[in-house]
């Protein structure tokens, strides 16, 4: 496939369109490559050690969910030197998908929903609220990644909201409770969010949350996918 009919697929996939506001520049062919694509990797990060594995498995293209370059550089040196020296050497493509992809139908949100059996599912501004027959133990087991930490009196969860990555905003949490949750599940929790919330906020990882859906979209495309969780230790 040429380049130009493989950003025409993923924009089928997940419409630029969908982005959030503080996206514009950063999602989609952030790095030309070959003109050809017939080796396609995907992962959550563009990390070193990703790039790396993607260029031994001869990649022409890397799909990743997190945009590798957030603010504008004016020097090139460090750990992004070392990226793109990797990506550039190896002429391959680099593509982002990031609130276009939470926001798609069959993306971050519909696939750990899913993941977590949700059922009557209904939209939020940024992510899903649904029928759950899970506690706070299967959810936990249910995600990569080492567990989560509630915050808040949890018992059954009838209804539960979620947003991929990090979504304890306090509107969020209010929309939540308003379409019948009973508690919120996301990562990156603050302190006086978690002590303000109507309902138990139950925070696990960015990866545990998101990197579900790029295993899952990497399975649907064909794509070889390569995990990248961050090693996290819990010290009792």
């Amino acid at each position: 496939m040429d380049i130009q009919g493989f950003i025409t697929a993923m924009e089928q996939v997940a419409p630029p369109t969908l982005a959030e506001e503080y996206d514009a520049g950063k999602i989609g062919l952030v790095v030309e490559g070959k003109d050809e694509i017939e080796t396609v990797c995907c992962a959550l990060d563009a990390t070193q050690r990703v790039v790396e594995a993607a260029v031994r498995a001869g990649a022409d293209m890397l799909v990743v969910h997190h945009p590798p370059i957030w603010n504008p550089i004016t020097a090139v040196r460090g750990p992004i030197s070392h990226l793109l020296r990797a990506v550039l050497s190896a002429e391959m493509n680099l593509y982002v998908m990031h609130t276009n992809f939470d926001h798609a139908e069959g993306g971050v949100n519909d696939v750990l929903a899913a993941k977590l059996g949700l059922l009557r599912c209904e939209r939020m501004t940024a992510g899903l609220v649904g029928d759950c027959s899970l506690d706070a133990t299967e959810i936990a087991r249910r995600l990569p990644g080492g567990g989560i930490r509630v915050y808040g009196e949890i018992e059954t969860i009838r209804r539960l909201a979620l947003v991929g990555g990090s979504g304890f905003d306090p509107d969020l949490i209010e929309e939540a409770v308003a379409l019948g949750a009973e508690a919120f599940l996301s990562a990156e929790l603050k302190h006086n969010v978690a002590r303000a919330s109507p309902i138990p906020c139950l925070e696990a990882t960015h990866y545990a949350l998101e990197a579900p859906a790029m295993e899952a979209l990497s399975s649907r495309m064909g794509w070889h996918y390569i995990p990248d969780p961050p090693l996290v230790v819990v010290v009792p």
